[in-house]
């Protein structure tokens, strides 16, 4: 399972992001068997964008192949088009690498 972490920093050690489609960086790990098997950090390019940037966001995470994507916050738009995907969203908040521990136990809430 792949999942999206909206960032504010490179690696897992950083914190989860308040927003989605602006938040300035993506960790993106792979999950097998609730184990981290590898993690990739890529930059949003959205950010700096006047308007859509959680449209392209979106758009992004279905190009990667994520499977979830965890956050603070998505706005209506977003939330549209990773439904459009299949894509599940989950709230999370703090340290990365913990926030991803509650997703493997199953202890973060769902946006539907």
């Amino acid at each position: 399972m792949k999942i999206a972490i909206s960032s504010m920093d490179k690696n897992i050690d950083g914190s989860v992001s308040d927003v989605f489609g602006r938040c300035p960086y993506f960790i993106i790990a792979e999950i097998k068997d609730k184990k981290i098997e590898r993690t990739e950090s890529i930059k949003n390019e959205s950010t700096d964008q006047t308007s859509g940037a959680g449209i392209s966001t979106a758009q992004l995470m279905a190009e990667k192949n994520v499977n979830a994507i965890i956050t603070g916050n998505v706005g209506p738009r977003a939330l549209d088009v990773l439904k459009q995907f299949n894509i599940e969203i989950y709230l999370g908040e703090g340290v990365i690498k913990n926030v991803l521990q509650e997703f493997m136990d199953g202890k973060l809430k769902k946006i539907n």
